[in-house]
């Protein structure tokens, strides 16, 4: 399934849209910074009603006992990026729909600075196939981006399962 919906997706990304891309960091995702109030943490929050607060990377620890965590998309669940050097305060995207087991949709802001974007093309690239590794559809070049993100996984609303003091 992976491989027909990424094939769907045109690969015309010239080396000047590349160079440009490379160049433009996807950082502030915790609500203030360079696109003044939008941002992917307040977008997804107000989407979800998840009652996160801070920096986008912040939200995994944050919600620990809170809400479920999970490997694996579900629609409404929010993905967690990690901090990274293009990524300084992480980013959450909004799961729209769930492609396959290597491909989703996602809603999200600020990933194009200064949008908010539906149905956007996201991958699992991770080696055991967990979501610990993902590939994001970038529009300017209407293509598959290149870079790898790490991400924790997926946040929902649901309550954790506990396990009963009985096992």
């Amino acid at each position: 399934m992976t491989e027909r919906l990424a094939a769907s997706w045109p690969a015309r990304a010239g080396a000047r849209w590349l160079a440009l891309v490379s160049a433009v960091p996807l950082a502030a995702c915790g609500g203030g910074g360079w696109n003044g109030r939008l941002q992917c943490a307040p977008y997804a929050r107000s989407v979800t009603g998840l009652q996160l607060q801070g920096a986008a990377a912040g939200w995994w620890r944050q919600s620990a006992g809170r809400y479920a965590h999970s490997s694996m998309p579900s629609p409404g669940a929010v993905l967690v990026f990690r901090a990274t050097g293009r990524l300084p305060e992480g980013h959450v995207s909004v799961v729209r729909q769930v492609e396959g087991t290597r491909a989703i949709l996602v809603d999200q802001a600020n990933w194009v600075p200064g949008r908010i974007d539906h149905g956007v093309p996201v991958v699992d690239v991770s080696r055991r196939n967990d979501w610990s590794a993902v590939r994001v559809w970038w529009q300017p070049v209407h293509s598959m981006g290149k870079s790898v993100y790490p991400t924790y996984g997926f946040i929902s609303r649901d309550l954790p399962e506990r396990p009963s003091p009985d096992a």
